[in-house]
């Protein structure tokens, strides 16, 4: 068990090591920007640093280790104002068959928005034609503990993009890791994200948005009625520099939830915020709903809403 963990911090820390050596921003290079859009108020109500917390469906979207902690089934509904009148809409389904160990989503996300007016040079005020732009993506995941303290996992995603009579086709894979040490509750997360090939859009060619997280969580102080969740990340996105996300999350009865967080060498995402409620509604059931609103700065205010079931 000593060697496994040594070997699973090793691991986690190389990304950051090989690549925080420098390099540069390659911001516009890289196609399939929506799948970096982080999904789950939870975790972007404090601040994105979720890569080493994951316990929910969203683990599909953050880092799929930690989908094992879906220990009956959920459902989750997730949906994001962004910027540009622009809105990015999820959907996970976590189930446990009874014959397979491990644990199952399938997921589905997408980005659209509302049809705009066809502009041309001789006719500036509009066709009277619209067009829209969309693009989506269809995962089944799947995640097992190999030990008490160590589970991984991986997602397999299909690709769709389009603007108006242009489309493109693709596929990626996500694969991460979750280490529990125990202490204070201290886990460790490692994800790989957006592996895939590169493909044409409009005869040129990109690639997709591969990105490396590292990610720990803690407990900071813990009563019969409190909690507080300390987490913090390390990113390595293959079309910028470095980033690092820091959050807590404060449990009061496991009812009422308030969260806080800050991104770091972020282009435009600065404070994040939010909070959340989780309502019994059965012995085995509960409807947990959660809000954050990050400030992009410039871009404005991105409000996220998600609504979970758990049965």
């Amino acid at each position: 068990m000593k060697r496994l963990a040594i070997l699973t911090t090793i691991l986690m820390a190389m990304p950051s090591l090989v690549f925080a050596a420098g390099g540069f921003a390659k911001v516009g290079t890289f196609g399939g920007q929506f799948l970096k859009i982080g999904v789950s108020a939870r975790a972007t109500g404090m601040g994105s640093a979720y890569t080493g917390v994951v316990d929910d469906a969203s683990a599909v979207f953050w880092n799929v280790g930690g989908l094992v902690n879906v220990l009956g089934n959920e459902v989750s509904l997730n949906h994001v104002t962004w910027a540009a009148d622009t809105n990015l809409s999820s959907l996970v389904v976590a189930f446990n068959p009874r014959s397979i160990p491990g644990t199952f989503a399938l997921s589905a996300r997408s980005y659209w928005m509302d049809p705009m007016l066809e502009r041309t040079a001789r006719n500036p005020e509009g066709t009277g034609h619209t067009f829209d732009a969309g693009m989506s993506s269809y995962g089944l995941s799947y995640a097992r503990f190999f030990t008490d303290k160590f589970s991984t996992g991986f997602t397999l995603n299909y690709l769709h993009m389009a603007l108006a009579e242009a489309v493109v086709n693709s596929g990626s894979f996500d694969f991460g890791i979750m280490y529990r040490i125990g202490i204070r509750d201290l886990k460790l997360g490692m994800t790989i994200q957006n592996l895939g090939g590169k493909y044409k859009y409009d005869d040129r060619e990109s690639k997709l948005p591969v990105i490396f997280k590292v990610g720990s969580s803690f407990t900071v102080f813990q009563t019969e009625r409190q909690h507080m969740l300390a987490a913090v990340e390390f990113q390595h996105p293959s079309d910028n520099l470095e980033r690092s996300n820091v959050g807590l999350e404060y449990n009061l009865n496991d009812f009422f939830f308030l969260r806080g967080g800050y991104h770091i060498n972020y282009d435009s995402d600065g404070v994040a915020g939010g909070f959340g409620v989780s309502v019994p509604t059965g012995e085995t059931t509960d409807i947990v709903a959660d809000y954050s609103a990050v400030d992009m700065d410039a871009l404005g205010i991105a409000h996220r809403i998600t609504v979970r079931v758990i049965f």
